[in-house]
């Protein structure tokens, strides 16, 4: 019924319905899974994130704390942001948005369950799992080519190149002092 509505605010204003009208909507059910492992996902990497922020330390700490720590800050803004835009478009679509028990069970991302991890482990894991994510990103993309679905690919497209930023960042930190 949501989507008769914006298909008709479209057509009343005279704006071009193209990408709306293509959508296959047999997909939604599909499509919503998907962005709804990727929201778990995101949301998964983003309290992993903020967790390694909190975790810092060692003997660079005062270095850490300048680097890691707003890098870390940074990433799970971000990631915190995608999971709103996650959500909004499950329910754009038509979709069912996932309840909180099951957003853990939909979630892929593992905790690293240690009292204490090295910052340089940080960094190979949030790397790994941004990696991770490029890849169930890519995935999902392909399903929303399959159902026609041009707004979820661009902001598939938004979240894929801020992961593999994030991915960039990661990797040129884990370089610490190599030459």
């Amino acid at each position: 019924m949501a989507q008769v509505a914006v298909s008709r605010t479209i057509k009343d204003k005279g704006l071009e319905a193209s990408s709306v009208a293509e959508f296959d909507t047999s997909g939604v059910g599909e499509i919503s899974r998907a962005l709804n492992a990727l929201l778990a996902d995101c949301f998964a990497l983003y309290l992993k994130t903020k967790n390694f922020h909190w975790q810092v330390g060692g003997p660079r700490f005062r270095s850490y704390q300048i680097s890691y720590r707003l890098e870390f800050d940074e990433h799970a803004e971000q990631l915190f942001a995608a999971t709103d835009r996650l959500a909004d478009r499950v329910r754009a679509i038509g979709g069912r948005k996932p309840a909180l028990t099951e957003v853990g069970q939909l979630r892929r991302v593992r905790d690293h369950e240690r009292t204490f991890v090295q910052p340089t482990d940080m960094l190979c894991e949030l790397i790994d799992d941004n990696k991770a994510m490029a890849e169930a990103l890519a995935q999902t993309r392909g399903l929303c080519e399959r159902y026609k679905d041009a707004h979820t690919i661009d902001l598939l497209d938004t979240l894929a190149d801020q992961t593999e930023h994030r991915s960039w960042f990661l990797l040129e930190m884990s370089h610490d002092g190599e030459e």
